[in-house]
């Protein structure tokens, strides 16, 4: 392919890969399938490897993240990102009318209303319509720069093909995780042993702020713009939202000019219950002037503006009586304590339970059956009780003992050491945890077994016929046909999904096992880095020690894994049944000898260069790639936070331990 016609390829796939994105995105809507769209997305990456040159600033490739940041740079805000003043009542929003209406001395004036998002405040610089910075709000005055981050985000825009931008201007918005993903993201935590995140505000803030821009696009932020600076022909807040639609920025809906404070207070009772269907969560209302003119005119106090005001929601909470508790056993073994409420009709829905999350909380509250408890609706599914009312407790009440055996087997349960949650150890004969596991077997992300659910998983087990996921491969037509709801035809379909998922690669099967603390990313990396499954299942602690997104935690719980023999028989019969458990990745292509067979073990982090990228590079250029620090090495590769343990042993062993630059300098040797 000549330099044109790669030129012309880029650009058309870039166009293309756009259109689709903007179709699922912004309009909900798909023409392609999914498969099409990543063969499409994939020719892209490829080409753009061959000619970085002819990669356009709006390439859809920004948009799956992969570069690491180290550092990120602290950026001084064009216009300051003050804080604004805070209400609970309508009171104080009609002492702040009577302070607006005397400030403009009788002038007209109208108020612009939107709901305020929780989530992390974003600055958006263009120069000549091409997105330079992303800087989240900081102390108001500096912020950090996350670009790469925010260019992961898939409905802010890279580029704005429009005639009536300015040459710089600025763009304010909220990035925020969606309560759907935010849930995902949890089960996900959930499923491999994870604590779960306290909530989405706090999960988008260091989602922002992660070094590896990979991790940041697999989170699947979202973005909802309210502000747009530097135009100078825009004079009302309402006409800069009205530009930024128009230039295909994401404005939420909900907002609402309004022509006094009643209506503006008519707006907040219309909004405190409905705004809780979002896709969102939101705490309150941002109340502003209209007319930029007079947004000046009014000025600021030291803090913040004296032209707007922000009215915050009370906390949905309610009493209701403690019944009792419930305990529910996950995949892992952990037992989640569960409150069985009194119904209440709270935020639009009628609560019966609510999360307790540990024995700690329970200990901590001073829980008891009887109590008359505080219910508050946030953006998990289930509830959480957050106090007690005292007043209402009597001698009737019944201190809680938190149980010691699972409810489930009857087995003694254990607690791990510095965790608050209590396990059951009855790993193949606890029900919940069997069909937990074979549950995260079949998901999307792992085996991928579509035709197979939890009904029907339950069945299989009930009757005997699947207490591990090595069973499923095991079924036979007149097996399936036990089981209630299915026909010949269904029948059918579920054998061949499941024949279907022996292809799935070796990552996917690595997840699927069920490693506790191994989830999909880190599959990923650990069957590039290792391979195959014999070379992981033989790894030592300090070897997977070496690889990457491997930390102690997870080193440990590996090697643990695949000292237990019953792991070792379900890994044996899923390899006869044809699942795959070797990488399909090929070496990169050989470039050259320069580094004639030298061998590097890579530790640490890196400013130019991720630990893949390093190993790429070293077997491009002759170069081996060891797991561990020895006497045979040639050198250690030491980036930033590297574990003194390594530094010491290759010291000791007089292996040369180089930096970033000093491989650099092998390189050009």
């Amino acid at each position: 392919m000549t330099a044109e016609e790669a030129r012309l390829a880029i650009q058309e796939l870039t166009g293309r890969i756009n259109y689709h994105n903007d179709l699922y995105y912004q309009k909900n809507k798909t023409e392609i399938s999914d498969y099409e769209f990543d063969q499409l997305l994939e020719k892209l990456i490829n080409l753009e490897k061959q000619f970085p040159e002819f990669i356009q600033p709006d390439s859809p490739t920004q948009r799956v993240g992969g570069t690491i940041t180290k550092e990120f740079i602290s950026v001084q805000h064009r216009y300051p990102m003050l804080s604004l003043g805070n209400t609970y009542s309508e009171e104080d929003l009609i002492e702040f009318d009577r302070r607006i209406a005397k400030g403009l001395d009788g002038e007209k004036y109208e108020y612009f209303c939107e709901l305020k998002f929780d989530g992390v405040s974003m600055s958006l610089i263009y120069e000549k319509g091409v997105l330079v910075r992303g800087v989240t709000r900081g102390d108001g005055v500096r912020g950090d720069d996350v670009t790469t981050n925010v260019k992961t985000i898939r409905n802010v825009p890279l580029v704005i093909k429009a005639k009536d931008i300015p040459e710089i201007f600025e763009v304010r918005g909220e990035v925020f995780l969606p309560k759907e993903v935010f849930t995902k993201l949890n089960k996900e935590r959930e499923d491999v042993g994870e604590e779960r995140y306290a909530n989405a505000r706090n999960t988008a803030a260091g989602t922002v702020k992660m070094q590896d821009s990979g991790e940041v696009a697999r989170r699947k932020l979202d973005c909802y713009v309210y502000s747009l600076l530097g135009d100078p022909d825009v004079h009302t807040h309402e006409s800069g939202i009205k530009k930024l639609e128009s230039w295909k920025f994401n404005v939420s809906p909900t907002y609402k000019k309004c022509g006094s404070i009643q209506d503006v207070i008519d707006y907040l009772k219309e909004w405190e219950f409905k705004r809780l269907e979002l896709p969102l969560e939101t705490d309150g209302v941002v109340i502003k002037i209209n007319s930029i003119e007079q947004q000046e005119q009014l000025g600021f106090t030291a803090k913040s503006p004296r032209w707007a005001i922000a009215y915050k929601y009370k906390a949905q909470s309610m009493s209701t009586r403690l019944n009792g508790i419930t305990y529910q056993v996950g995949r892992t073994g952990a037992v989640t304590p569960v409150a069985v409420l009194e119904p209440i009709f709270l935020a639009g829905t009628t609560v019966k339970r609510a999360s307790l999350h540990n024995a700690n909380e329970i200990a901590r509250l001073d829980l008891r059956i009887g109590d008359y408890v505080f219910v508050e609706k946030g953006g998990e599914i289930i509830p959480k009780v957050t106090g007690i009312d005292l007043s209402k407790r009597d001698d009737s009440c019944e201190v809680i003992k938190y149980i010691d055996k699972c409810p489930e087997c009857g087995s003694k349960l254990y607690r791990i050491e510095g965790e608050a949650a209590y396990y059951c150890p009855n790993v193949t004969g606890c029900p919940p945890q069997i069909k937990g596991r074979i549950e995260h077997f079949i998901q999307r992300k792992a085996m991928d077994i579509e035709s197979l659910g939890e009904r029907t998983i339950d069945q299989l087990y009930s009757l005997g016929l699947a207490k591990t996921p090595a069973d499923l491969y095991d079924l036979k037509k007149e097996d399936v046909l036990r089981l209630e709801g299915f026909k010949d035809k269904s029948a059918k379909n579920l054998l061949d999904g499941i024949a279907a998922s022996k292809e799935r690669p070796f990552e996917s099967v690595l997840f699927a096992i069920g490693i506790r603390y191994v989830g999909k990313t880190v599959a990923e990396k650990l069957a590039r880095y290792f391979k195959n499954i014999d070379i992981l299942a033989k790894a030592s602690y300090e070897e997977l020690m070496n690889a990457p997104e491997v930390g102690e935690k997870i080193a440990k719980s590996v090697f643990d894994f695949f000292q237990k023999p019953e792991n070792q028989f379900e890994i044996q019969r899923l390899k006869q049944a044809g699942l795959n458990f070797q990488s399909d990745e090929k070496e990169p292509e050989k470039e050259s000898d320069v580094l004639g067979n030298k061998s590097f073990v890579i530790s640490g982090t890196f400013e130019k260069y991720d630990r893949d990228q390093l190993k790429d590079i070293i077997l491009k250029n002759g170069g081996r790639v060891l797991s561990a620090v020895s006497g045979k090495l040639d050198y250690l590769l030491a980036g930033d936070n590297m574990g003194p343990s390594k530094r010491e042993k290759a010291e000791k062993l007089g292996v040369t331990i180089i930096t970033e630059n000093d491989f650099e300098k092998l390189l050009n040797s």
